[in-house]
């Protein structure tokens, strides 16, 4: 096991759960890892990336997060009830995203909470608005990152060679 730690320049693989403190149910959780440039990019909240500073790959971390700091209170204005049969049958399923656009041409995802025979609500809060949760993080790999990860913000997959197959032509992506 490496001996190196999370800092500006290091390539990190993570995965991690996010609990709701009073249920101790598991809201979301990430199970492929998540690869990153610490420092070049955000991919979670700023409480919880300042907290894997100097972490090491094999150590588990849990961050609180009171989730209304970060999303702020609940807004009601953006629960909409719809009668089933105005919302395009697509769009009636539980945990649907809708990204919708207002007249400024801001655009908020809302997601679909509730369906039955007479109404579908759509909800623009963010999920975890109001919950206190723990960010349960799992370290997986910490190294120093290329100069070409830095500058993508994280690992660069290599796509499949397709050099051999017939009818196909190999365009490079600049």
């Amino acid at each position: 096991m490496s001996n190196e730690t999370i800092a500006d320049g290091k390539y990190v693989e993570l995965t991690y759960k996010v609990i709701d403190q009073k249920s101790g149910g598991v809201l979301t959780q990430v199970e492929y890892p998540l690869g990153y440039v610490h420092g070049t990019n955000e991919v979670l909240a700023p409480a919880v990336m300042s907290e894997l500073e100097g972490k090491a790959a094999g150590e588990v971390i849990e961050v609180p997060i009171d989730c209304s700091k970060l999303y702020g209170p609940r807004d009601e204005s953006l629960v909409i009830t719809e009668r089933t049969q105005d919302v395009p049958e697509e769009y009636r399923e539980v945990g649907m995203s809708i990204l919708m656009e207002n007249e400024q041409g801001q655009t908020k995802t809302f997601i679909v909470t509730h369906v039955d025979r007479r109404s579908v609500i759509i909800d623009g809060n963010n999920p975890l608005c109001e919950r206190e949760v723990i960010f349960r993080l799992e370290i997986l790999l910490v190294r120093d990152a290329s100069d070409e990860e830095i500058e993508y913000g994280g690992k660069i997959e290599q796509g499949p060679d397709l050099k051999d197959v017939e009818g196909v032509t190999q365009v490079p992506i600049n």
